[in-house]
């Protein structure tokens, strides 16, 4: 159990502290719990209230050793972070999100996240609905292809879909092996280039999920939820994720505007935020360790 638990390293750690800035007596909601590495940093660091959210219905077990380590202080609460306002009616001091999958689904090979490991082509976080062994084996290659593409960004996006669409016609694609196979006849693995699987699967995980539209909804929710000083703290991994999580914080940071003719400063006016941060990436240090942080990326604002 110990050797498991070292593998789910929580990216960014002291960043994400240092933007939280965990206070005495206050009340903040890790959205993203998974093995609860952003939680135990947080209760450990003052004495306060997490509240935990988790779509997983596996993360149950964790949340449960939680609760009997700091009883009153850790609270869990099932359901999607899109669900942010429903899930957290309370007023809050801070929020963390970690988007995308965690680090224990990944290792799971039976969550058929991971193109590496075989298992059946699955990857839903909340394990009911629609799974992506569904969408590849009933999507039309064209809606095949424009997913690949948009959520992917995938460039033989309509290559990938035709082949997918000519394989299921002799039998239904069942594990994630199998696809892996299929857009390794498409995409040619180069030396020193990502896995060509990696766009596809990511791709698909995202509709199975609807990861974008779940972090559209979780940011407003938190940022509605945030006392005034509240902090919202977001680390995303890919393109698409922190875009959404860029113009967020844009949108909502206010116009600035001078207060004063003769005042040089432009103060910031309006907006649900009177601080943004600037982009803040992981050490070179922390990439070499854990090089799932690689391609993290962390911003955080502050409630006007």
């Amino acid at each position: 159990m110990a050797e498991q638990r070292q593998k789910h390293v929580p990216v960014m750690l002291k960043e994400v502290l240092e933007n939280l800035k965990p206070q005495k007596g206050e009340i903040y909601v890790d959205a993203t719990f998974g093995h609860g590495g952003y939680t135990k940093a947080v209760l450990d660091s003052a004495v306060c209230k997490v509240i935990a959210l988790d779509r997983d219905p596996k993360v149950r077990v964790r949340a449960n050793e939680f609760k009997n380590t700091y009883g009153e202080r850790f609270e869990f609460r099932a359901g999607k972070f899109g669900d942010f306002s429903d899930l957290v009616p309370e007023k809050i001091n801070g929020a963390v999100f970690d988007i995308g999958v965690s680090s224990m689904q990944l290792d799971e090979a039976e969550r058929g996240f991971s193109f590496s490991k075989e298992a059946p082509l699955d990857m839903r976080m909340s394990c009911e609905g629609l799974s992506a062994k569904d969408i590849v084996n009933s999507y039309g290659e064209r809606e095949l292809a424009d997913l690949i593409y948009e959520y992917g960004e995938e460039r033989k996006s309509r290559q990938i879909a035709k082949a997918i669409v000519e394989y299921r016609r002799k039998k239904r694609i069942e594990t994630t092996t199998e696809l892996a196979k299929i857009i390794y006849e498409v995409v040619h693995h180069r030396a020193g280039e990502i896995d060509p699987a990696t766009r596809t699967f990511q791709a698909l995980r995202i509709a199975v999920n609807d990861e974008l539209g779940e972090l559209e909804r979780g940011l407003q929710g938190a940022a509605e939820r945030l006392l005034s000083g509240g902090r919202l703290v977001v680390v995303d991994f890919h393109s698409l994720e922190d875009r959404i999580v860029k113009n967020f914080m844009k949108e909502n940071g206010g116009k600035k505007v001078r207060i004063s003719k003769y005042a040089p400063e432009l103060s910031p006016q309006d907006g649900l935020f009177s601080e943004v941060s600037k982009i803040i990436v992981p050490t070179v240090e922390e990439c070499k360790v854990n090089p799932r942080a690689r391609s993290a990326k962390l911003r955080s604002a502050v409630r006007r």
